[in-house]
């Protein structure tokens, strides 16, 4: 089983992924948002399961900038922000299989190693 990482080299969390996985010796496909921003249907996976606030980084400069928490919008609406603006994003958002975390969150990724070592 693959795990996917979207993240930006310059997150603290994205560095903190990468290195849970490296440890584990877990191949692991790195997508930087910065370079190539997720699908709009990638991005639907993770909205759906833990909401478009939840997938949304409140404490991102773009986020604050862009005046976001002020907006109320549909999900459709927040993934198109998101895809044309990933810096909005709560990092990294991983998936392995049809399993997904989004931010810090070291259970998941410990989970996500034990998968995809079988």
């Amino acid at each position: 089983m693959d795990v996917q990482l979207f993240g930006s080299a310059g997150s603290k969390a994205t560095r903190k992924a990468q290195r849970c996985f490296s440890e584990r010796r877990v191949p692991v496909h790195f997508v930087d948002v910065r370079k190539r921003a997720p699908s709009p249907g990638e991005l639907r996976r993770f909205v759906q399961r833990f909401g478009a606030k939840g997938v949304l980084d409140p404490e991102a400069k773009a986020y604050r900038e862009q005046g976001l928490q002020y907006v109320s919008a549909s999900d459709d609406d927040w993934i198109d922000r998101m895809v044309a603006q990933p810096g909005v994003l709560r990092l990294p958002l991983v998936r392995c299989g049809s399993d997904l975390s989004v931010g810090d969150d070291e259970a998941a990724w410990q989970r996500f190693a034990d998968a995809a070592k079988g």
